[in-house]
Order: C-alpha cells, then structure tokens, then sequence
C-alpha cells in the first residue's frame, strides 16, 4: 500500500555551544546567534518514514518544519537523504511559540496538507527537551499516537506494528492509520545523503530565501524549469490559522534564561579494584544520596 509520511523536523541551536548571546531581551533563544543544526531524533524519524516508503512503493515522504527561513535547510537535508518534497512555515506571527503554539501551528498545516497516513517526529527536541509537540499535534488533530518508538515492524492493511521503547523493557503495539508516531534517539540513526540527491536538490530554495537577490537570483532560470526547486512556503494565512494562537500571542510559557552549566570536580579520589575500596565507594554514593 502507498503512504503519505510526513516527518515533523526541527532546525535546533546547538545546545553544546550555548553563550552569552543565548537569550532576546523578549525572553526568547537568540536562534541568530547559534549555530544551527537538524534535531538529532528528528533524524532518527526520517530514517523510520524513508524505511516505510522503501517498504511500500507508491509512498511519499514530506518534510514539514516551521522557523525562519534558514530552517529551509532541515528540508533539503531531507530531500539528500530521500524525502519527496517539504513545507516551510515562516511568519514573523509564528515567532516565539511554545509547544501550545507550535502543536497548533503544525496541526493547521497537516490539515492543509492533507490525506496524511503517517505523522512521525523525533521524541524532543534538544532546545526544549519537553516531548510535548507530538502528542500535542495527536489531540489537536483527533488521531490515535504512538510514543518512544524504535522501530516500525510493519504496515499493511490499514494498520501499523511499531515497537517502542517503556520503563523496564520494550513492547510492540499495533494501531490503526493514520497515526502520529514519535521516535526515540536510540532507534536507527538516519542514512547519509544521497550524491544524486544533493546534486539535484542543492539549489532548492523557498521563496523568501530567493527574494533578497531578486534579479540577480543565481541560476533564476532553472526555477522556471524545474519546479520543484521551489520549496513550499507557508504563513499564517496560508494555513488559515488563528494569529492569536500563533508564536508568543498562543504561548503561555516563555524561557526565563538560558545557561551553559559546566560541571568541575572540586576533589577527586584514586581508588584500587579492591573489595574494600569498592565497597567504600557505594557506601559514600548512598550516603549522599547519589544512588539508591
């Protein structure tokens, strides 16, 4: 059976590079001053959605991602990887979401988009760590979820097998499409880029990106000729979505402070493999209340 799979992909800042310029005055990430890369479990849903569309020919795979527009980057390192095609929210109405606003966001696209058999997503993303926007997305679209996936066993007949990771073990679950699926870092890491992908897609590009060069658009033919060089872009508007359910008007939370906390031993110990030593150490652990 064919599939239409869109992966829920995020354009992070490192958080291993976090400094002073980390935060707005507005109390929101300074994304201009990070470096930005693809979020590392976002990564590992794309690997989940480009094995299902290997398994199920006929199938599409879909980027769907929501920033400013150097976030057009998290789709064309999709599209070198296998995706079909992708879809860029970018409003400045979108800026300072939470995950309330950002579920909402996401939610009104799919619905845009349309017909969607699989969601899938990584689990969090390293700037928020809240695990939150999948399920978020689940409810606000009225679909059945599946959480800290591993791995998709099957799909087939309407119906979707995918073992997940719990507390204490693993279980397979079976559930009915469509479904919003949401993955673990220790599943499978994503393929490399394709070479004859890259080549194809490197200069797709989203209409904001094109503007500032205007005439002077390197290669302005080829977008002519070759259309789906134009990535898809979407505001507000566009998505009919409500702007007071968008960026900071539909966030309740906000980020009072970012840090770059360094941990620096004050003491250290040489200990032996001795019974004594060891047994010393566990004592000390469950003493401080480290352990146990």
């Amino acid at each position: 059976m064919s599939l239409k799979i869109v992966v829920l992909a995020k354009q992070v800042p490192d958080t291993r590079n976090v400094g002073k310029d980390a935060m707005t005055p507005e109390g929101t990430v300074n994304r201009a001053a990070l470096p930005a890369i693809f979020n590392p479990e976002d990564l590992n849903a794309l690997e989940q959605a480009l094995r299902l569309k290997d398994q199920n020919p006929g199938s599409t795979v879909g980027i769907l991602t929501m920033g400013p527009p150097r976030a057009a980057e998290i789709i064309r390192e999709g599209l070198y990887r296998g995706a079909d095609t992708g879809w860029l929210l970018t409003d400045r109405l979108f800026a300072g979401a939470d995950t309330l606003a950002t579920s909402y966001a996401i939610s009104t696209a799919i619905k845009k988009i349309g017909d969607c058999d699989v969601i899938i997503g990584g689990r969090q993303a390293i700037d928020g760590d809240t695990a939150q926007v999948g399920p978020q997305v689940a409810e606000k679209l009225g679909l059945s979820q599946i959480t800290y996936a591993e791995e998709i066993l099957s799909c087939e007949n309407g119906k979707i097998v995918v073992r997940r990771h719990i507390d204490g073990g693993v279980e397979t679950v079976e559930a009915q499409l469509p479904i919003v699926i949401t993955v673990n870092g220790s599943a499978a890491p994503c393929r490399p880029r394709n070479v004859k992908n890259v080549m194809k897609y490197k200069r797709a590009m989203v209409p904001m990106e094109m503007e500032p060069m205007g005439e002077n658009l390197p290669y302005k033919d080829i977008y002519a000729k070759k259309l789906y060089l134009t990535l898809n872009q979407w505001s507000v508007a566009d998505v009919n979505g409500d702007p007071q359910q968008c960026g900071l008007s539909g966030s309740p939370t906000k980020v009072k402070a970012v840090q770059n906390i360094v941990f620096q031993a004050k003491e250290s110990k040489t200990l032996t493999s001795s019974d004594a030593d060891v047994d010393d150490l566990m004592k000390e652990l469950l003493a401080n209340k480290i352990i146990g």
